[in-house]
């Protein structure tokens, strides 16, 4: 099913067939109080409009001055414009990352470490009979996810839509997914590691001492453990839940195991529900061009690894940074305090198409249209299938495409380097 845009007069006047997220973004691009449509600069603390040229300078010089800055973002971007950033991090030899290193970064690691049983939501939505939502609630989070891939949807294989599928969810609070769940089981915060390594050990015959594990009584868990291996084709859908309580990815690891271990008695896959719409294309395209997916440290002239070392909060709060480049991201909505308060003491560039919080404790403000609305481009959907994404009107005011204000970005940031 598609999304159908009306316009009028270059604003979006009707969206049918998108979720309350999706809608918010497409009106959200209409011309407003909230959006930049001129390159700013800040001087004596306000912010005055200027041209491109005096925008993409200044911010350049920034970049160039500085001894250690910060690539960050590209999650909610086209992949072409991800891809300049690659090669913007590499001419600056600075530390290139995005949201991935505060959402789904663990399962990344999880992923290389023990491989990822996995498919496309296609599959799911025609084959699942039993779907496991484990840390994430998808009612909010992916509003059209239940209609169109896991629950109510009518697949090849399961005709008879919510009828055909037996849903459990795992989780600590008791979530609106939770509620229209047939199993909802309900562990204590951060002991899912416990949780998963005592249904891998159930499913392997072994008794496990003690009424309960993780706050789970063991027949409950038993009760599981006999769904997950009697089903006909099983997933477990995995959110920050997982990944960002205590353990991190070796929560991961031991899904990928009961999964892998599972697939003795049925057919069984895992996925992880990505956030921003194109997180999942910053890996692909920086796994790509460098080798690696995110947490990227180009100080040395090549690429270098280290989540934790090289990781965006974790070089912040370290005050390691004196110049950040943000790019279609907030993070001073979501990282910690610490490291908000250490970014905002060095040069800012923000490339954004709104006020944020990041913004507007930007020194340079590089306004862009927004990618799948006022300019193509593809983006990855979270199962990493790409995607074209249509452009339905023109952006406002004097914006350019995260691609044009890189590309120019880096033809600027060459000439002062000598290059």
């Amino acid at each position: 099913m598609e999304v159908d845009v009306d316009t009028k007069e270059n604003k979006v006047v009707e969206v049918r067939n998108g979720c309350q997220i999706g809608t918010k973004k497409y009106f959200a691009s209409n011309p407003s109080n909230h959006r930049y449509e001129k390159p700013l600069i800040k001087e004596k603390g306000s912010f005055k409009e200027v041209s491109w040229d005096e925008a993409l300078d200044k911010a350049a010089d920034i970049l160039v001055k500085a001894k250690r800055p910060l690539l960050y973002g590209f999650s909610s971007t086209e992949c072409e414009a991800q891809g300049k950033g690659v090669e913007l991090a590499e001419v600056l030899g600075a530390i290139l990352d995005n949201t991935a290193s505060v959402c789904h970064g663990p399962s990344l690691l999880a992923i290389q470490d023990v491989g990822a049983p996995t498919s496309t939501l296609g599959e799911y939505k025609n084959r699942a009979d039993l779907v496991v939502f484990w840390g994430c609630n998808p009612v909010h989070a992916h509003p059209r996810h239940l209609g169109r891939y896991s629950e109510f949807v009518r697949g090849y294989f399961r005709k008879d839509g919510r009828n055909d599928r037996y849903i459990i969810v795992v989780d600590p609070r008791n979530t609106h997914t939770a509620q229209i769940a047939d199993l909802f089981i309900q562990v204590n915060p951060s002991e899912d590691y416990e949780l998963l390594n005592a249904i891998r050990a159930i499913l392997r015959g072994t008794e496990v001492d003690g009424k309960e594990v993780s706050g789970v009584p063991m027949k409950n868990i038993i009760e599981l453990v006999n769904k997950l291996k009697t089903c006909k084709f099983g997933v477990i859908f995995f959110g920050m839940g997982l990944t960002q309580s205590l353990a991190h990815h070796r929560n991961i690891d031991a899904a990928i195991c009961l999964v892998r271990e599972l697939n003795d008695y049925t057919k069984f896959l895992l996925t992880p529900m990505r956030g921003h719409y194109n997180v999942a294309g910053a890996n692909q395209v920086f796994a790509w061009q460098t080798g690696y997916s995110y947490s990227i440290d180009f100080s040395r002239g090549y690429p270098r690894y280290n989540p934790g070392e090289f990781s965006s909060v974790d070089v912040l709060i370290r005050n390691e940074i004196d110049a950040s480049l943000i790019v279609a991201s907030d993070p001073a909505s979501n990282f910690p305090a610490a490291a908000v308060k250490n970014m905002f003491k060095h040069p800012l560039i923000s490339i954004e198409p709104h006020h944020t919080p990041t913004s507007v404790n930007a020194d340079v403000i590089l306004p862009p249209a927004i990618a799948g609305i006022e300019c193509e481009g593809t983006a990855y959907r979270m199962d990493s299938v790409p995607l074209r994404l249509r452009k339905v009107k023109d952006a406002p005011g004097e914006c350019l495409t995260d691609n044009e204000i890189l590309e120019r970005l880096i033809e600027v940031v060459k000439k002062k380097k000598g290059e």
